[in-house]
């Protein structure tokens, strides 16, 4: 099962959402991310994100991480955004394919979002060490390209970077 990331073009955009009409698309990593951490061995990815809406105050996205060499499916994510109306608060509900589901709150100054985990659970037989925190910035660059770095920390391990890649619009 996938989710959803369908956009009809003619559907509006939400006015609640007009903030963040710049993510809207497809983006794909302009060179190899870089994926570090502790307790794996560091790696390079690819990676292509989709953000799309369907006319509700909700935007819909699905990331999809590949291993650079070998080309194999890694790391996959899909949710919603929203927006708190009025404000600047911003909130992404996510479920990955590692069995982690979080909802990560923050706010959206200019064309930067920056997130923190408000919850996070996970599935009975995830593997250890389990994830216990994570922060994201998404950042979109006077040269038009996304960034995106994330920071984690596990059950013996501070927050500290463990993703970070660079977008460019595709669609």
């Amino acid at each position: 099962m996938a989710c959803p990331f369908s956009h009809t073009a003619s559907v509006e955009l939400n006015p609640v959402l007009l903030p963040l009409d710049w993510l809207l698309g497809t983006w794909e990593s302009d060179e190899p991310g870089e994926g570090c951490f502790p307790s794996i061995k560091p790696f390079h990815y690819t990676e292509t994100l989709h953000f799309s809406h369907v006319g509700q105050p909700v935007i819909n996205f699905m990331f999809n991480a590949f291993h650079a060499e070998s080309k194999k499916p890694m790391h996959r994510e899909c949710g919603f955004i929203r927006m708190q109306p009025g404000t600047n608060k911003v909130a992404f509900i996510i479920a990955q394919n590692s069995g982690l589901v979080e909802i990560e709150e923050g706010e959206l100054t200019a064309q930067q979002l920056s997130l923190q985990s408000q919850a996070v659970a996970r599935i009975s037989f995830a593997r250890e060490p389990h994830v216990q925190q994570i922060s994201r910035v998404f950042q979109l660059r006077p040269d038009g390209k996304l960034e995106q770095t994330v920071s984690m920390a596990t059950d013996n391990q501070e927050l500290m970077q463990h993703l970070h890649i660079t977008y460019r619009r595709s669609s």
